[in-house]
């Protein structure tokens, strides 16, 4: 059965090959050695991991083939400063640094300014984040991170964040055959944030009176400020469901401060 060909850069997808663990140690052991064949070897062995991290980047307007070559970048930075003595599989390393480097790319060319003292913390974390990968065979934690830079949490979630790709306000976040979810649905507007203290003390009144799971959905949501997909995650449900108990849950609260 014929495989279907995707090209990127001028490379056929479906002919990339893809090497075994075993192929791996023996390709790095000649590179080692000076056997620069070996290194591209290695590179065309590997791409696959590159296409593999750029899937979750397919619904954006950057240029793929760009990303690739990008990621491609990152690939080689990996093998040249890959070491087999840590007894670690190659894709465990590489997958920081491509991802590292895709993520370098799209900040960068970010059409949001961002400060330099923040893309210098962010760097910087990132590489720490594959120092302590390397190290600990697992990704660390922010606080983690935060320690070693000296930094707070805070800061460092902050500076990481600001790598994030931007979305639109109209972006569909979830779909379930029904009614889209939109990015804003999820937004507070601050600006209609002014109460009077007889409707505080209705709606805590109201809130009490609610079921369990609605009560909770609603301190999450609103004043915790979680969103719909971390509690779905947390509770272990839909985020359609979540979004229909909290609506409910508002409808409820409607009727008895109305």
């Amino acid at each position: 059965m014929a495989r279907h060909k995707v090209e990127i850069c001028g490379v056929n997808t479906a002919n990339i090959n893809v090497l075994t663990n075993e192929e791996m140690i023996a390709l790095f052991k000649r590179y080692y050695n000076k056997d620069y064949q070996a290194k591209e070897e290695l590179i065309n062995g590997n791409l696959k991991l590159v296409l593999s991290i750029l899937k979750k980047y397919s619904n954006r307007t950057d240029n793929m083939d760009d990303l690739f070559q990008v990621g491609c970048i990152g690939l080689i930075k990996a093998i040249d400063n890959f070491d087999l003595n840590h007894e670690v599989r190659f894709s465990t390393y590489a997958v920081p640094m491509i991802l590292g480097e895709i993520k370098r790319y799209l900040r960068d060319n970010n059409s949001i300014r961002i400060s330099r003292s923040i893309k210098d913390a962010a760097y910087k974390a990132l590489k720490i984040k594959e120092q302590l990968t390397m190290e600990n065979n697992k990704e660390p934690t922010t606080l983690e991170i935060s320690k070693q830079m000296g930094l707070s949490e805070y800061e460092v979630n902050n500076a990481l964040d600001s790598m994030k790709e931007t979305l639109s306000m109209f972006e569909p976040i979830y779909s379930d055959g029904g009614d889209t979810i939109y990015l804003e649905d999820q937004l507070k507007d601050k600006s209609s944030d002014i109460y009077d203290l007889d409707t505080k003390i209705s709606l805590k009144k109201a809130l009490e009176k609610l079921k369990p799971k609605e009560k909770n959905i609603l301190i999450e949501r609103y004043f915790i400020g979680k969103t719909q997909m971390e509690l779905a995650s947390e509770i272990g449900i839909s985020q359609a469901q979540i979004s229909r108990i909290e609506k409910n849950a508002l409808d409820n609260i409607k009727k008895m401060i109305s």
